[in-house]
Parts: C-alpha cells; structure tokens; sequence
C-alpha cells in the first residue's frame, strides 16, 4: 500500500459493532491492486454527524452496517433501486459530494441465487426478521419466487416483512419439505449461538438447497450439517466477500476478479 499521502482517497465503515473483515479485505486489494486508496473501520453513535463528516472530508465511501442502514436515507442524495426496494442502505459512494446510497447485500444475494441456479418455483423458508432479512425476502421476491415463509417469533416485525413482500409468516417452523431454507439470524455465528443449528436435522434432510447467511464462522453449524448431507450450500462468506467486492467495484471503478475476491476474503478471516 502506497505510504499515507494527501491525495490518498479514503474509504470507512460506519457500525455500532465493527468487525476488521471489511478493513483487511477492502486494504488486502487496494495493496494488491497498487490504489492510493485505504479504508478505516469506525466506531459510532451519531450517524448524522457522520455523514456531515463524510460531505465535509470528502470520504470516497462508506459501508454502513445495523443500527444505521435505515437512519441514512434521509441524509443520502440518491438512493439507487437496490436500497429502495428494501428501504435500507449498506454503501455510500461519495461523487463529487452527491452521495448515492445502495445495498450490496441485497444485490449479493440476487446474485448468488442466480449463480447456484436455485429454482423460484422451490418454497423458502426464511428464519429472521431483521435488517439483513429484509434483503435476502427481497432478493428471493426479486427472483421470481412466490412461494416464501418467514419464520420469526416477534409478532410484529415478522409479519410486517412477510406482508411487505406478500409471503406468509408463521411463528414456528412448517414441517420440513423440499426447498430452501435460509438463516438470517445470529444463530451459529461466533458468540453466545455458536453451536445452535438453525433448523432441525429433519429440515435439513428434506431440503433441496441450504442457505445460512451467518458470515462468521464461515462453517456454521447449519453450513456442516448442509454439507454432510450433501445439500447444495450458499454460505454468509459467500455473501460477505460478495457484497464487498461491489462495494469496492463502487469505490474505485475496478472490478476484482474472482480469484482476487476469494484471496481477500481469506485473508479478510485470517486476522
């Protein structure tokens, strides 16, 4: 990476909660690539005045994570359709100081349906109702399927997603049946969750294809039981290195290469 200079362009993520896997897989293709670009992690609780900060300092771009994908769309100039279907935001693209706004999670999901060839006229089952859950029931509406169940005990934002998008929402699981079965929740991820299985054995033999949005640890407890059975995985880390690999694209212009992509996000997970 080039040394620190006055034209470097800068890039940051805004999060209540940052991880460092933005940070290394962002600065990993920037070194790589020979960009005078570097990308900084923050920590905040003030969303506005951070996005004062990003006009002000001319920040190239910014990745936005939960509780502030929602608060900025006030503070946006341009929101491009894949943050409008879902009226949430995850990047920032600073142009000239027109800031647009869209969501690469949504479009990484779109884009991994499509590469795994999953059939629309398969049900899903989606188990979540949060932020991220939004984007992977709009994806799947997006891509033609009609035949979608969200799973969430919250009586309120379970429902309100399901009707958003015209699916079916139920507190508990159906009974297990061919299809797709998708986590969006904390379960499996590193933590006080990391050993629960988001679905139980039984819908995981009968499912068609698994899809565990769960970024870290990439082999979640759900991912290695899809595995053993033999199931047709999409995985979180497929999704996380994904949607930062658009985000990058967005930032400086250049598309990475797959190989490229795969490279920064293993090195992204090594520290």
């Amino acid at each position: 990476m080039p040394i620190l200079n006055k034209d470097m362009s800068v890039c940051i993520s805004l999060s209540g909660r940052p991880s460092n896997i933005g940070t290394r897989f962002h600065n990993y293709l920037y070194e790589e690539l020979g960009l005078n670009f570097v990308y900084k992690a923050f920590t905040i609780d003030d969303i506005e005045g951070a996005i004062r900060g990003v006009r002000a300092l001319g920040i190239r771009g910014c990745s936005v994570s939960m509780p502030f994908k929602e608060a900025v769309i006030p503070l946006v100039d341009e929101i491009e359709p894949s943050a409008e279907a879902i009226a949430s935001v995850n990047t920032i693209v600073n142009d000239g100081g027109r800031l647009i706004a869209s969501n690469t999670d949504y479009e990484a999901v779109a884009e991994l349906l499509a590469a795994h060839d999953v059939d629309p006229a398969l049900p899903v089952v989606v188990r979540g109702s949060g932020g991220m859950a939004k984007a992977v029931v709009a994806a799947f509406r997006g891509a033609g399927f009609d035949r979608l169940t969200v799973v969430a005990r919250n009586p309120q934002a379970g429902p309100a997603l399901a009707d958003a998008y015209g699916y079916r929402w139920a507190p508990t699981d159906p009974e297990p049946g061919e299809g797709v079965i998708v986590n969006v929740t904390p379960l499996g991820m590193d933590g006080p969750d990391a050993d629960a299985l988001a679905f139980s054995p039984a819908h995981v033999e009968a499912a068609d294809v698994v899809f565990d949005v769960v970024a870290f640890p990439s082999e979640t407890p759900l991912v290695r039981a899809g595995r053993d059975a033999g199931k047709r995985l999409i995985t979180g880390a497929e999704v996380i290195a994904l949607q930062a690999a658009r985000q990058f694209a967005r930032y400086t212009g250049i598309t990475p290469t797959p190989d490229q992509v795969r490279r920064a996000s293993e090195f992204s997970r090594a520290g």
